[in-house]
């Protein structure tokens, strides 16, 4: 099977949120047919390394199958929280932006909305 290389964007969205020094970012894709290709390549290990310039430690994935959605509890992201944090973004809203923009996955086409191909990215 033929497959095509777009940022995370063009076949999920996402939701972000925190507890304390811990991010809170949920991946739901946009159709079923793409859910097995995120489960296999929206790894830990690499949410872990987009994040590994806020100082974060560790990554744990939760699979929501039903839901076709991924939930990633993200340890030290928030550079202390949101009362120990001198960053603007304390509790982390915008992760969810920065996962999606930042990730790419290698999908078939049929897994992107309405078969579009204008988010393709050279391999």
């Amino acid at each position: 099977m033929s497959t095509l290389r777009v940022p995370l964007h063009a076949v999920a969205h996402a939701r972000a949120g925190d507890k304390g020094n811990r991010s809170n970012i949920s991946v739901i894709a946009y159709r079923p047919q793409a859910f097995p290709f995120l489960l296999e390549q929206v790894t830990e290990a690499r949410v872990l390394a987009v994040f590994a310039h806020k100082g974060a430690s560790a990554c744990r994935r939760y699979v929501l199958p039903r839901l076709c959605a991924m939930n990633f509890v993200i340890d030290d992201a928030l550079e202390g929280g949101v009362n120990g944090s001198l960053c603007l973004d304390g509790h982390g809203k915008s992760f969810s932006f920065l996962l999606l923009g930042d990730l790419d996955v290698d999908v078939p086409r049929v897994c992107l909305p309405d078969g579009s191909t204008y988010l393709i990215r050279a391999r």
